[in-house]
């Protein structure tokens, strides 16, 4: 379920298939000025999306140019991302200095049009509150507002807001296809914190009401949601972020199915229906 950070040194954290997350497919490139990294990957649909640093995309002759604006880190600018259909051939290319780029994947088998997500076409919602301990922002880059173009993938960034706090409670999850109560939809995430000394903890509770796990994340790790409820906090003092990565198994739109033993706090949270509306 944790994958603790390393240099993967460009090759896939969760591959094609992978034995806990089938609908995922996750990357991290790293790239100095000038270098270029080439994928294709059958049977996924992906995006490209600079955590950091800005580069040129290339997709099947088609060019997206100068996508990402962050310097520092996943907290200087907004995100931008790059759709790239089922299979297609990619170039990415280098234009700062360096850059830390995502490649996120779902599976699917029809192959759509490319297209590129910039800062001003986000689906950007804020939930919950300092009281509640559960403030947090979501920016969109493959969310509604894409839902005609994209096959199973959806494609956010989330970020705590002020220091300390909970993520993704109440609890859900989105295991099981059962409509229109719950979707099956894989999911990955990839942790930063401010200042990267930071840490938190992601729970994963398989069923109500009974003993779970828990794990120790720090800046660079990756976590994969196959099943179960699971919510996530960061340490007092400290901000979180985490990329992520979703894929549906029949469909896109994500139906969650909130823990009933803490589904009464969806009432005690404000704006959190709206953050459900943007994952469908």
């Amino acid at each position: 379920m944790h994958i603790a950070p390393h240099d993967n040194q460009n090759q896939p954290i969760v591959d094609t298939n992978h034995p806990l997350v089938p609908l995922n497919y996750f990357n991290i490139v790293k790239l100095t000025k000038g270098q270029s990294f080439e994928y294709a990957v059958p049977g996924y649909e992906t995006c490209v999306v600079p955590a950091t640093g800005t580069v040129n995309v290339e997709v099947e002759g088609v060019t997206f140019a100068s996508l990402g604006n962050r310097t520092i880190d996943v907290w200087d600018g907004e995100p931008e991302g790059v759709y790239v259909p089922v299979g297609a051939k990619v170039r990415i290319t280098c234009e700062t200095d360096a850059t830390e780029t995502f490649i996120a994947g779902a599976k699917y088998d029809k192959v759509l049009e490319p297209f590129d997500v910039r800062a001003d076409g986000l689906d950007v919602v804020q939930y919950g509150s300092d009281d509640t301990k559960t403030h947090r922002k979501i920016k969109h880059i493959l969310g509604a507002s894409h839902h005609d173009k994209v096959g199973r993938l959806l494609v956010s960034e989330l970020y705590t807001v002020g220091q300390g706090g909970w993520s993704g409670f109440p609890s859900h999850k989105h295991d099981t296809d059962r409509l229109p109560d719950e979707t099956r939809h894989d999911e990955t995430y990839n942790f930063r914190f401010r200042p990267n000394y930071g840490s938190g903890v992601q729970m994963l509770q398989r069923e109500d009401n009974e003993p779970g796990d828990a794990y120790h994340i720090m800046d660079g790790s990756t976590i994969l949601i196959d099943k179960g409820y699971h919510p996530c906090a960061v340490l007092p003092g400290y901000e979180m972020y985490y990329f992520t990565i979703l894929g549906g198994l029949s469909q896109r739109s994500l139906r969650q199915y909130f823990q009933p033993t803490h589904a009464a706090q969806l009432h005690t949270i404000p704006g959190i229906m709206d953050m459900v509306a943007k994952f469908k």
